[in-house]
């Protein structure tokens, strides 16, 4: 189903939209520092991709919080009915190119889409967009370790974005600082704290998803 405009008044965002639509900038970031060595385990074990790991983690604690459903575009509100979560590819030019995988609860057939699309984008130098879908960014810094970063207050793209950079090992974990921004139009500091502990929490329990890992 492609998204629609509905009313503000009829939605728990009445209010929010009310005082944050036309704020100079109504984009708010939160930065957490994650365990990520689940995640470091399964992708040298079951060899995975590290970032499509991460990807599928952002896009199932966000399939858990109602509020990603909504997304201030323009002037109006609309409502979606899936997610996707956009990663940045490089492509054969050595440039960079942007490609929306669907979110599945699925994560092996998340992992399948995930290859084949970022393969397609990056021989094609085309990017992936999903409009019906709403896109949550995301952006891996993987040549250097970030303390947090803040993203840009365009006006255009009001979508959550997370950035994150290389990880750090230590002696028994390895920890991944993300920066997280979403439009408080969308959600509040509780919604957004959700996701952030969601997140955390999938990341500990993603070896589930494949049986147990060895």
């Amino acid at each position: 189903m492609n998204p629609f405009s509905v009313d503000p008044n009829t939605t728990p965002r009445a209010q929010a939209f009310e005082l944050w639509m036309n704020a100079p900038n109504p984009m708010v970031t939160f930065f957490k520092t994650l365990d990520v060595s689940p995640l470091v385990r399964l992708s040298h074990r079951r060899k995975l991709k590290f970032n499509m790991l991460l990807c599928w983690c952002v896009g199932k604690a966000a399939s858990g919080v109602k509020e990603f459903f909504l997304l201030p575009v323009g002037r109006e509100l609309f409502k979606y009915d899936s997610l996707a979560v956009n990663t940045i590819v490089k492509n054969k030019t050595g440039e960079v190119s942007s490609c929306d995988v669907p979110f599945n609860d699925d994560i092996q057939k998340f992992n399948r889409d995930y290859l084949e699309l970022t393969s397609e984008v990056a021989q094609t130098c085309r990017n992936h967009d999903l409009a019906q879908s709403m896109v949550i960014g995301t952006s891996a810094i993987i040549d250097t370790e970030i303390d947090g970063a803040v993203g840009m207050n365009s006006g255009i793209f009001n979508n959550p974005f997370i950035i994150w950079g290389k990880y750090r090992r230590r002696f028994f974990r390895t920890t991944l600082t993300v920066s997280f921004q979403f439009h408080h139009t969308q959600m509040d500091g509780a919604h957004a704290g959700k996701f952030l502990e969601l997140l955390q929490r999938n990341i500990r329990s993603v070896k589930k998803e494949f049986g147990k890992v060895g």
